[in-house]
């Protein structure tokens, strides 16, 4: 949560943000019978049968940024920003010129604070052609440890009028030519799944080890 989402940074912004959507609830009887524009999405059983059942695994998906192709993409509706680890940002060769500060933070699970390095917009294609959209996105740099590259969230699901579903693990959106959509890979999910939890182990593993170095007295004990 966090970031340079609709809501702002300031108390006053924030307010502003909660006081809009709380108008449009008191109203949204007028807005009965508007007409429809975008197309049904839907999902099949049929493209539920090309994964392994029964499965919790991650939506993670490939798109197109730029001149690369980028594989392990987290579809994340959690998540209140689009981000770009820094790994991935630096095998991409963009030039640090062209990220613009930020100083608000990002607040994870349990309260861990991480602030990003800037923001950066890159052009993002995904879907096939002609059922494909192609958009600016910006994206929170983030320097941190993940198994991901990017993380696609609320800001840009939203933007695409996405339909995500995590059982089929695809997403769906609509386009000038029809229904687009964009597969999860199943492989990739669990691979990553696998790394994260190693990377884990192998962060409380240094966390317990500095603690005993901490910890060690600077003389010998007096025994009393």
């Amino acid at each position: 949560m966090g970031g340079t989402t609709s809501a702002g940074s300031s108390k006053k912004a924030r307010k502003t943000y909660l006081r809009t959507v709380q108008s449009v609830q008191s109203t949204s009887s007028l807005l009965e019978g508007t007409r429809r524009d975008s197309p049904n999405i839907g999902f099949s059983k049929e493209e539920a049968r090309r994964l392994h059942h029964p499965h919790d695994d991650a939506l993670m998906v490939s798109i197109q940024a730029g001149e690369y192709n980028i594989h392990r993409v987290l579809v994340d509706n959690g998540s209140s920003e689009d981000i770009l680890y820094y790994p991935a940002f630096q095998q991409m060769g963009i030039a640090k010129e062209r990220l613009i500060p930020t100083s608000t933070p990002l607040v994870g699970f349990g309260g861990t604070t991480v602030y990003p390095l800037g923001t950066v917009t890159l052009v993002v294609t995904v879907g096939d052609y002609l059922q494909q959209i192609t958009k600016d996105v910006s994206f929170l740099v983030v320097d941190y440890s993940s198994a991901y590259n990017d993380i696609l969230g609320r800001p840009t699901l939203n933007a695409w009028k996405t339909v995500t579903s995590t059982y089929h693990l695809m997403i769906k959106f609509p386009t000038e030519s029809g229904v687009g959509e964009l597969r999860g890979n199943q492989v990739a999910a669990r691979e990553c799944y696998v790394a994260m939890m190693e990377m884990d182990d192998h962060l409380q593993a240094m966390n317990i080890e500095e603690q005993r170095t901490v910890v060690e007295p600077v003389e010998e004990l007096e025994e009393v």
